[in-house]
């Protein structure tokens, strides 16, 4: 609650009595937050020693004889031949256990600080932190259909994210704001992350200086000596796979391990395409490009916080469509669990997956599979975790909301089984005795409340009441949510003079140069 509400409600409590401070309460807009989850719970071990030393071996393999290339960036080839790669015009090979060595540097885990300390996460380890989709250039709601997203989208769906109780991160392109121009746009959302949310946040990785960018406005917003001696942006940075490194990526990456920020360096995995169709041959070629892009982050500068990463998808082998939630896709996000653990290294993979036009029941049953594939397989950073629609096309205002809702399920599944005495719930067990009901004994009486995960979405009313009600599908009753958490949100306080140079610095950069659309 809101220093202003709660003193709104104390107000009417004077005037009106108990009652009327009841109601007050009742009716005040509350926003909760769930700290970032810490699993009590094993991870799903899917590959066996002898499985694991295999694919170790074969990455090994892959980079000695085959190599990578890094492409149009002639300072990258000579760091690499300054730590004893072979570096043949713009193929790099690696001696056996070269690129394994650089990695071991890299911190096993680190804290992403919020402007709010109250939001800070720490990534790796046995904890889970939450992260809204990111990339779609479309948007979709139930009054609108789908079509491009405008930059008053990006707002929503950050306000959305502030409001969401089992979200942990802001993120960063949550949608791509169509009517802002390309060179400019990354100054417009940063702005919004930094003024319309207190959680966490993602820079730009689209062009060295929108990651300079980001880097100074975090600096205004967090103070240029903290910036400079903590992490408070973790950041995607994309393997172009099969092998091979673009110059945008990498310079996104040298900017922010040059500054000590985070960077989840990712494979982009479609089995069959940019990847073998088998999963042990994409977990190989996971582990080598990961090796290879930690290992130059650490070239850059040693200890820099750094996410092992791995998007996974296959493809339909009749259409050439991407596929989720399959099988395959699971097998291979645990077995990418197993070696990052193995590196020391925090894991990203997993999300809202879907290939659905429709927030409907295929949206619902990938998306299931894949969120809690995400939770066993030991994932640290879960990018795309609400809002995911049509293969990453599309941020869904409705699907947002649905997928933030069943975030929930993750938090009490990860906090195991209560073997507490009152778990254990023996005093409700003798007070029933046979032949009776627990729903008005002690014990249930004093848990009730807490003992079963609520949505707040779903409808659990009798069917009379349901259809008396309009007979209402989930996205109809996630639309009405939409509007509700846009309606309740409240701005976190930011320190006036901190919002004012932010508002400057974004004028001012964007006058600067003029508008481009490529």
């Amino acid at each position: 609650m809101s220093e202003e509400i709660e003193q709104a409600a104390g107000g009417r409590r004077a005037r009106g009595g108990g009652g009327a401070a009841r109601r007050a309460e009742r009716t005040a807009v509350r926003v909760e937050f769930a700290k970032y989850i810490e699993r009590n719970i094993p991870n799903l071990e899917i590959l066996n020693e002898e499985a694991l030393q295999i694919i170790e071996a074969n990455a090994e393999t892959v980079l000695e004889q085959i190599g990578v290339n890094f492409v149009e960036n002639p300072a990258a080839l000579d760091r690499w031949r300054a730590v004893g790669a072979d570096v043949q015009g713009e193929r790099v090979r690696f001696p056996k256990g070269l690129a394994r060595e650089l990695c071991k540097t890299a911190p096993s885990s680190f804290v992403q600080h919020a402007r709010n300390p109250d939001r800070n996460v720490t990534i790796g380890g046995k904890n889970l932190v939450l992260a809204p989709v990111y990339g779609p250039p479309f948007v979709r709601d139930l009054e609108g259909g789908r079509r491009y997203a405008t930059i008053a989208d990006f707002r929503n769906f950050v306000k959305l994210g502030q409001m969401s109780k089992y979200l942990h991160h802001s993120g960063g392109t949550v949608c791509e704001p169509t009517d802002v121009a390309v060179n400019k746009r990354h100054l417009d959302m940063l702005h919004a992350h930094m003024t319309l949310s207190d959680k966490p946040y993602m820079g730009s990785v689209t062009e060295r200086s929108r990651c300079v960018d980001s880097i100074e406005m975090s600096k205004i917003l967090f103070g240029e000596k903290f910036v400079d001696e903590n992490t408070v942006m973790t950041s995607l940075v994309n393997i172009n796979s099969p092998l091979t490194f673009d110059p945008i990526m990498m310079d996104a990456l040298e900017v922010y391990a040059a500054a000590n920020q985070a960077c989840i360096v990712s494979p982009f995995i479609v089995g069959g395409a940019m990847a073998p169709v088998t999963v042990a041959g994409t977990l190989t070629q996971v582990l080598a490009e990961v090796m290879v892009a930690v290992a130059y982050s650490q070239i850059i500068r040693k200890g820099a916080p750094v996410i092992f990463g791995a998007f996974v998808t296959s493809i339909d082998m009749n259409s050439g469509a991407p596929t989720f939630g399959t099988p395959e896709a699971a097998q291979i996000t645990l077995g990418a669990g197993q070696l990052a653990r193995r590196m020391n290294l925090p894991f990203r993979s997993a999300g809202s997956f879907c290939g659905s036009k429709l927030p409907d029941a295929q949206a619902a049953y990938e998306t299931a599979n894949t969120l809690n594939i995400g939770l066993l397989a030991g994932v640290n950073f879960m990018l795309h975790a609400c809002g995911w629609l049509e293969g990453g096309l599309v941020s869904s205002y409705e699907k947002y909301v649905m997928d933030a809702d069943q975030l929930g399920v993750l938090h009490r599944l990860a906090a195991g089984v209560d073997m507490s005495a009152n778990g254990q719930a023996m005093d409700a067990l003798r007070e029933v005795g046979p032949g009776g009901h627990f729903l008005g004994c002690g014990h249930t009486q004093s848990n009730f409340k807490e003992a079963f995960w609520k949505t707040d979405l779903f409808d659990y009313k009798p069917f009379e009441t349901w259809d008396e009600e309009g007979a209402r599908d989930t996205a109809t009753l996630a639309s009405v949510r939409v509007k509700k958490m846009l309606g309740d949100y409240q701005a976190p306080a930011i320190d006036p003079g901190v919002n004012e140079a932010l508002a400057e610095y974004v004028a001012k950069k964007k006058a600067s140069v003029p508008d481009a659309f490529l």
